[in-house]
């Protein structure tokens, strides 16, 4: 068959129409033009970063959607931390090929990177690597709680309202890049952060699906964020435990106790020893037995029909359950074993010693003691020196 000007002219239009429908200029998160790909809509090759709980069901939603028939995944591949991790576990038995970390070669192998909970920063020249950029799985309302502990920080502060972000990662800072979708999540009343972070993982995964599903239209139509509201969740630590009973409220004690006790207990003071405050139960009202004497914060009572240690706090009364002291103990073992004692004494006494305090409350308190001990020791042996002479 022999090709005429015009046929080979038709042929050239219809496969320059071809090429502008199935391929299309890809630009790098950073907004430089990166070049061509063969495919601008899913499924994505996809290289994911992620550790913990919350991480894993991101994960299991893209694995499963590869099987699916309208799934957003056509390779799956994952980047880990050492140790025995959710993330590490899950790839291993379901055969997911897995990197350690910094990933040797990630050249031409992906279409975009996907980190949920992973705690390492990505540098730019492995960002750069993926032709749609690096996707981020966020527990809260950006800029609302950026950091690592967005969630423990939720519950810490009393908000009422969460969400979750799926947004393009950035180099050199955690949480800053644009955002390509949000979805709210009103916090149940009295949930814990554990419980708050399942729900959260579930919605996160079910975001980034979505937002998998229609990612070009979601980065042409990004918006970055603003510091109207921005705040810092920084990670946990062991001394935020520690109640300061003159400065909390009951309030303040049930949102420190939900957001961190089932890691980190809360805890206090006694007599010099510090003590671990297990079971809260919430605020309580009492009735003391002698109305002339006034409750200081710290003021321990015994409530004998629940069982249960109330602590005078800045507006109120919290109750615990049990304490850890060597081990544990319920609140009536503690008050027949050691609280009892202290409150048979005179109300001076009472006041100093039968008391929870805050550590720094106790070190000041220790530290009069050892000066007056020691100013003691000091007027002895001027006495004695001067018996001598």
């Amino acid at each position: 068959m022999w090709w005429n000007g015009r046929t080979v002219g038709a042929c050239v239009k219809t496969l320059s129409q071809v090429h502008r429908c199935c391929v299309r200029p890809v630009w790098r998160s950073d907004g430089r033009h990166f070049g061509l790909m063969s495919s601008s809509r899913p499924p994505w090759r996809v290289l994911f970063f992620g550790s913990d709980q919350f991480a894993l069901e991101s994960l299991k939603m893209l694995a499963s959607s590869r099987s699916s028939r309208d799934g957003v995944v056509d390779t799956l591949e994952v980047v880990t931390l050492s140790g025995d991790i959710p993330v590490k576990r899950f790839a291993q038995q379901n055969q997911l090929p897995l990197h350690s970390w910094p990933p040797d070669t990630v050249d031409g192998q992906f279409d975009v990177g996907v980190v949920v909970s992973f705690g390492c920063l990505l540098p730019e020249r492995l960002i750069s690597k993926f032709p749609y950029g690096v996707l981020n799985v966020h527990p809260s309302l950006l800029p609302r709680w950026r950091g690592p502990a967005p969630i423990f920080h939720t519950i810490l502060h009393g908000d009422t309202v969460t969400g979750v972000t799926v947004m393009q990662i950035r180099p050199h800072r955690f949480d800053v890049g644009p955002i390509l979708n949000q979805e709210l999540h009103q916090v149940p009343q009295n949930c814990t952060a554990e419980e708050l972070g399942a729900l959260l993982s579930t919605k996160g995964a079910r975001l980034l699906i979505d937002t998998l599903r229609t990612l070009p239209d979601r980065i042409a139509n990004k918006q970055e964020q603003g510091q109207t509201g921005a705040s810092f969740a920084p990670k946990i630590k062991q001394s935020m435990s520690w109640v300061v009973w003159e400065e909390q409220t009951c309030d303040q004690i049930d949102c420190l106790y939900r957001a961190i006790g089932s890691r980190v207990p809360l805890k206090t003071m006694w007599m010099g020893r510090t003590i671990k405050l297990l079971d809260f139960v919430g605020k309580c009202h009492i009735s003391l037995s002698d109305p002339r004497r006034k409750p200081i914060p710290g003021s321990v009572s015994y409530l004998k029909e629940s069982n249960t240690l109330a602590v005078c706090c800045k507006d109120g009364w919290v109750g615990f359950k049990a304490v850890l002291l060597k081990k544990r103990l319920t609140a009536r073992d503690f008050y027949n074993g050691y609280l009892h004692q202290t409150m048979q004494k005179d109300t001076a006494r009472e006041t100093a010693e039968g008391k929870f305090v805050s550590s720094k409350g106790e070190s000041e308190e220790l530290q009069m003691r050892r000066n007056s001990t020691l100013l003691a020791a000091i007027i002895f042996l001027i006495d004695s020196a001067a018996n001598i002479t």
